[in-house]
């Protein structure tokens, strides 16, 4: 049998309960009882007993968790891949932007430099001349292709003289 005990308090027996025992509160309604219950409970005798389709139902329910783990963690990897790829094409294309840029201001540097009145112009100020007939020699033009070889020739090869 459980065993209940109630507690009234109230201004009129406070004074007969000790000091050392029980002091109420400042502050807080007397008028509101608090009550205890004891209960003595002897679990000794209890026996788990295993449900095998309980069982079954949680691994089936742990196998889904997993799963669906697995697939969310794929897709947030394969998202941040995703991203990760789409940063490096943008700074690939720029890389790429910037090696156009540098290309075509080296090409027109090139054909500045390469301009024939230029290269006279600086021919004339080293003291330079024009050639005399006889002082230059075309190249034979009979290989086409320039990525095979010509055997060097040194026939054909006039000194002139700086006195002339």
């Amino acid at each position: 049998m459980a065993a209940a005990e109630i507690v009234y308090p109230d201004v009129a027996h406070v004074s007969e309960w000790s000091e050392a025992a029980v002091a109420p509160p400042r502050g807080m309604f007397l008028g509101t009882p608090e009550i205890y219950f004891s209960k003595r409970i002897d679990n000794s005798r209890v026996a788990k007993v295993t449900d095998p389709k309980r069982r079954r139902e949680m691994i089936v329910l742990g196998v889904m968790l997993a799963v669906l783990l697995l697939f969310a963690i794929v897709y947030v990897w394969q998202h941040f891949s995703a991203v990760e790829y789409g940063y490096k094409i943008e700074q690939l294309k720029a890389e790429r932007d910037t090696i156009a840029e540098s290309n075509r201001a080296l090409s027109l540097e090139e054909a500045s430099l390469k301009d024939p009145s230029r290269i006279d112009r600086l021919a004339r100020e080293l003291g330079m001349q024009q050639p005399v007939n006889g002082q230059w020699q075309p190249m034979d033009n009979a290989v086409s292709d320039p990525s095979t070889p010509v055997m060097a020739r040194a026939n054909g090869i006039m000194v002139v003289s700086a006195m002339q």
